[in-house]
C-alpha cells in the first residue's frame, strides 16, 4: 500500500464522503486513519483515568484507627458512685472511643483527669500533686454549682486546663437541660383540673436570698403550697412530679442569680411535671436563649409581686391563655441531664476541639465572670 501523504489525508477529510467519489485504496486508508484516531483517544482516556486514580490514592490519608480517650474521675461527686464496667459511653450514650475509669492507679496513663470542686475545696479529696503528671495529661475542674457555692478557688490557679460547668462558655458545657427541635406527634394535653394555684419545693431556705424575699412578698397576694426540707413536708422522687402537677404554676426560683445558671428547678420540676414555670434566676434573655419559646413567666416582667400575682390569677382564669404556654410542645422538646456518666462522656465529644495548651491561671476570675 502506498504511503499516506498529507495531500491524500486532506482529500479524505475534505472530499464529500460518497461511495462514488472514493476509490478502494482510499477507503482502506480512511479506515486505517479512523482506527488510529480511536486507538489514540482510548489510550488517552485510559492513562487519564489511571493517573487520576493514582494521584487520588496518594492524596488520601491512610486509615488510622481512632484511639480511645481515657477519662479518669478522681472522686465521685458527693460520694455517690456508679458502675463504670464495660464501655459505658458506647452502651448508654452511643459515644465511641471513650473509656471511663475511677481507678486512681490509672493516673499515669489517663488522657484526662476530672476533679469535682465540692470534694477538693472542702478537703474531702486531695489533688495528686505528689504524683508525676504526664505532659500530655489534661485536668478538668468540674462544678454544677453557682459561683457563690464554689469556695477556695484561688488555691487551684495554674493547675486546670479545662472547665466543665453548666455555663455555655465552659470548655465542656454540661447544662441541667437543653431545648431541642422537634415537637410531639400528638397534641400536648393540658390537664383540666388542678387542686392549687402555685407550688414551690425548697430544701435550703436562706432569708438573705432573693428568692426567699420574693416568696415572702408574693404569698401575701396568692396562696403558695410549699414542700421540701424547709417545711418538713418532704417529697420522694416518685411523688415529686405528680405533686407539682396538681398546681397550675411552679416557682422555678434559683438559689442564685448567676450567669446561665438554670437548674433542674426548671428542666425537671416544671417542664417534666407539665406546669407553667415562674422563673427567677438569670436574665430573661438567658431564659429565651435556653428554654423553649413562650414556655415561662419571668418575674422581671412585673414591677411588683402584686402585679405578678394578678397576672397569675388572670392566666389561671383563661384556659386558652394558660394553654398558650404549652404551644412549644408542637415545635420543641427538652432533654435533661442527670447522669454523671453521661456528663463525663461529653468530654470525648468535645476532646478533638479543645485547646491543648490552655491553663487557667485565674480560675476564680473565670467562675465569677
Amino acid at each position: 500500500m502506498p504511503p499516506m501523504t498529507s495531500r491524500t489525508l486532506k482529500s479524505i477529510i475534505y472530499t464529500p464522503l460518497t461511495w462514488s467519489t472514493l476509490h478502494h485504496h482510499d477507503i482502506s486508508r480512511m479506515s486505517l486513519f479512523i482506527c488510529l484516531m480511536l486507538f489514540s483517544s482510548l489510550s488517552c482516556l485510559f492513562w487519564y483515568s489511571f493517573l487520576n486514580q493514582t494521584l487520588h490514592l496518594q492524596k488520601r490519608p491512610p486509615d488510622v484507627p481512632q484511639r480511645n480517650i481515657s477519662i479518669l474521675l478522681w472522686h465521685w461527686p458527693f460520694g455517690r458512685s456508679y458502675s463504670l464496667a464495660g464501655d459505658k459511653c458506647l452502651e448508654m450514650y452511643n459515644i465511641s472511643h471513650c473509656h471511663l475509669t475511677d481507678n486512681t492507679s490509672d493516673f499515669p496513663t489517663a488522657d484526662v483527669v476530672v476533679f469535682h470542686h465540692q470534694e477538693i475545696s472542702h478537703g474531702l479529696s486531695s489533688l495528686p500533686l505528689h504524683l508525676h503528671r504526664p505532659a500530655s495529661q489534661h485536668w478538668v475542674w468540674m462544678s454544677l454549682e453557682p459561683p457563690v457555692n464554689n469556695a477556695n478557688l484561688a488555691q487551684f490557679d495554674g493547675l486546670f486546663n479545662w472547665t466543665m460547668s453548666y455555663r455555655r462558655d465552659a470548655d465542656i458545657p454540661i447544662p441541667y437541660g437543653k431545648t431541642i427541635p422537634g415537637g410531639e406527634e400528638h397534641i400536648f394535653k393540658v390537664p383540666a383540673n388542678h387542686s392549687c394555684l402555685v407550688s414551690w419545693v425548697v430544701s435550703s431556705y436562706k432569708p438573705e436570698q432573693a428568692r426567699s424575699s420574693f416568696y415572702q412578698s408574693l404569698k401575701k397576694y396568692i396562696p403558695i403550697k410549699v414542700y421540701g426540707r424547709w417545711t418538713k413536708e418532704m417529697l420522694s422522687d416518685k411523688k415529686l412530679l405528680p405533686t407539682i402537677a396538681n398546681c397550675l404554676f411552679y416557682l422555678s426560683f434559683e438559689n442564685s442569680e448567676a450567669r446561665d445558671y438554670i437548674s433542674e428547678k426548671l428542666w425537671r420540676n416544671a417542664f417534666q411535671a407539665g406546669v407553667v414555670p415562674v422563673v427567677l434566676g438569670p436574665s430573661r434573655a438567658t431564659y429565651e436563649a435556653l428554654a423553649p419559646p413562650g414556655s415561662f413567666i419571668h418575674v422581671s416582667d412585673f414591677n411588683s409581686t402584686a402585679s405578678l400575682a394578678a397576672y397569675l390569677k388572670l392566666v389561671a382564669a383563661d384556659r386558652k391563655k394558660y394553654e398558650g404556654y404549652f404551644q412549644w410542645h408542637r415545635t420543641h422538646a427538652i432533654k435533661t441531664y442527670t447522669e454523671w456518666r453521661e456528663r463525663l462522656c461529653q468530654i470525648c465529644v468535645k476532646y478533638p476541639n479543645l485547646t491543648a495548651k490552655q491553663i487557667y491561671q485565674d480560675l476564680e476570675g473565670w467562675v465569677s465572670s
